[in-house]
């Protein structure tokens, strides 16, 4: 991915199913992930892999959430913490917030929120993170959600906008019907693969793509774009 500024983030969590839900979401978001399943092996990644954002769970056998988050606070980091708890109780939040954590969430929640705590962390902490990506003929504005095509601002909907960015972002990469539906409408989508089409379509209009050389139709494997 050219000019994209690697923000990076350390999931810490003892259930593997949720690492690897999180770490799936968040790298097709175009973060760089890495994880650990308990705290003493979050101090250790931390030291190396230096996140901007680390997204810990509280309750964890050994080291728990809150001694991480400890740790990591009097080093210094120049990091954002997110608590996560399975117990909406005020005493974790305090403990929590008083720690030096920055924002707290309670499972169970939708990957979509813990995006945009992800994001206005980001927008607080590490602004120039956030800057604009530019790949081949487009940019991409994620803070105005926004996406210029050849210095063009393109009118999108927000799931156009979400569609065109992940085709950008993986051009060069085949994206199925089947991983768009999941990455753009949801994890648990349950609709027609036909709606990937329509949007294609729009998309292709907006860009002015008659000719199918920007967003490419793999028959049987499904599209491609290929940066001009």
């Amino acid at each position: 991915m050219e000019s994209v500024h690697r923000i990076r983030i350390l999931l810490v969590d003892d259930e593997p199913h949720i690492l690897q839900f999180l770490e799936l979401g968040l790298r097709n978001e175009g973060f760089e992930v890495c994880s650990a399943p308990d705290g003493e092996q979050a101090v250790i990644v931390a030291s190396n892999f230096e996140p901007h954002v680390v997204v810990l769970d509280v309750m964890m056998p050994g080291m728990d959430g809150l001694e991480v988050c400890r740790r990591l606070k009097e080093e210094g980091k120049d990091v954002a913490v997110i608590m996560l708890t399975a117990k909406d109780e005020i005493d974790d939040r305090v403990k929590g917030l008083t720690i030096g954590a920055d924002d707290y969430m309670v499972k169970p929640f939708s990957f979509e929120e813990l995006l945009a705590r992800i994001q206005a962390r980001l927008r607080n902490q590490f602004p120039s993170l956030l800057g604009e990506i530019r790949l081949g003929s487009f940019t991409i504005d994620d803070r105005k959600k926004e996406i210029a095509y050849q210095g063009e601002a393109l009118e999108l909907s927000p799931t156009e906008y979400k569609l065109l960015k992940l085709l950008v972002t993986k051009h060069g990469s085949v994206l199925s019907k089947s991983n768009i539906l999941n990455i753009v409408w949801d994890y648990d989508f349950g609709g027609e693969d036909n709606i990937v089409e329509v949007y294609i379509r729009s998309l292709r209009e907006k860009l002015g793509d008659k000719e199918h050389r920007v967003i490419r139709t793999l028959r049987g494997a499904g599209y491609r774009v290929d940066l001009l």
